[in-house]
């Protein structure tokens, strides 16, 4: 995306996403011997047992959320996940009482920031989510990775046209942060789709297993998917892993972190990570919006 003062509200107003929930549903017992609800609680223990000893297993490269229906937690490895980490994550759910559904994707989990065109601090660039407000302030809201690198940003590389000051990050654990914007003017309420036109975004929403989304950032413009899972957790390495995220099959590249996930007027949620390219596909990992709006205090315009 390319970013200066100008584009702002010409060009980049990427914005964020949310997570949904699932609703498990409880049956009724027929006889007093039965004991659905026990049972559901327990599935609910092992599912949830299994999902920390996913995250116990600490091995970079994997994403991981739990699935009430079937009862099973579905891991997904990058292609630095050897046969042994997987094995090793396969025995910890095993341990569990829990089922496993163990997925492969192309490419390496990274955090999605790289040197380019967008929104620039010192330590790098990244793409611009939803622009919101509080009252009569503004804000630029992105992915709290972005905002941990720097506290003072621009709309170009040269560091020379302002786009605001840090007012809040979060990261890891979630993957938000806010930028006050040095001139509320600048900050438009839409996504900008590449194509010379915008979408406006009047709402913010948790998304839903299968539903139809597209996202904006600024080094490969607007993709389109669904969404996979939710509550998904993500290890990055390092210590980087972040909990609570939207995931989808919608590409994504290095420079597009921060960037918008959404569904029509709605905005759904802020580019995380992922793995791939928009070459050959890949899976992405999306920061709720609700969650973020909820967190500043603040809302879409």
């Amino acid at each position: 995306m390319t970013f200066t003062l100008g584009s702002l509200s010409r060009r980049a107003r990427i914005v964020a996403v949310t997570s949904g929930l699932a609703a498990a549903v409880a049956l009724a017992a027929p006889t007093a011997v039965a004991q659905p609800a026990q049972d559901t609680a327990v599935t609910k223990a092992a599912l949830a047992d299994a999902s920390s000893a996913v995250r116990g297993a600490d091995i970079a490269g994997t994403a991981w959320y739990t699935d009430a229906k079937t009862g099973k937690v579905v891991v997904t490895a990058d292609s630095t996940v050897t046969a042994a980490e997987l094995a090793t994550i396969e025995k910890s759910v095993t341990d569990s009482g829990a089922k496993i559904d163990i997925k492969r994707t192309e490419g390496q989990f990274n955090k999605l920031i790289a040197g380019g065109e967008a929104i620039y601090a010192s330590g790098g660039r990244c793409s611009l989510g939803f622009n919101v407000r509080s009252g009569s302030t503004y804000y630029a809201l992105t992915a709290g990775h972005c905002t941990s690198i720097g506290s003072t940003w621009y709309t170009n590389s040269s560091g020379t046209a302002s786009l605001g000051t840090r007012a809040g990050s979060s990261f890891p654990g979630n993957d938000y942060g806010l930028i006050r914007h040095s001139n509320s003017a600048n900050a438009d309420g839409r996504v900008y789709l590449y194509n010379g036109s915008y979408q406006d975004i009047t709402s913010a929403a948790n998304p839903t297993v299968g539903q139809a989304v597209k996202r904006s950032g600024s080094t490969t413009g607007v993709h389109s998917g669904t969404v996979t899972g939710l509550n998904a957790t993500v290890n990055y390495g390092g210590g980087d892993i972040v909990s609570g995220l939207i995931q989808t099959n919608v590409c994504a590249e290095p420079g597009d972190s921060g960037g918008s996930l959404f569904a029509g007027s709605t905005a759904l949620g802020l580019t995380s990570g992922g793995s791939g390219n928009c070459s050959s596909g890949g899976t992405t990992f999306f920061q709720p919006v609700v969650e973020a709006l909820n967190a500043y205090g603040v809302q879409v315009f």
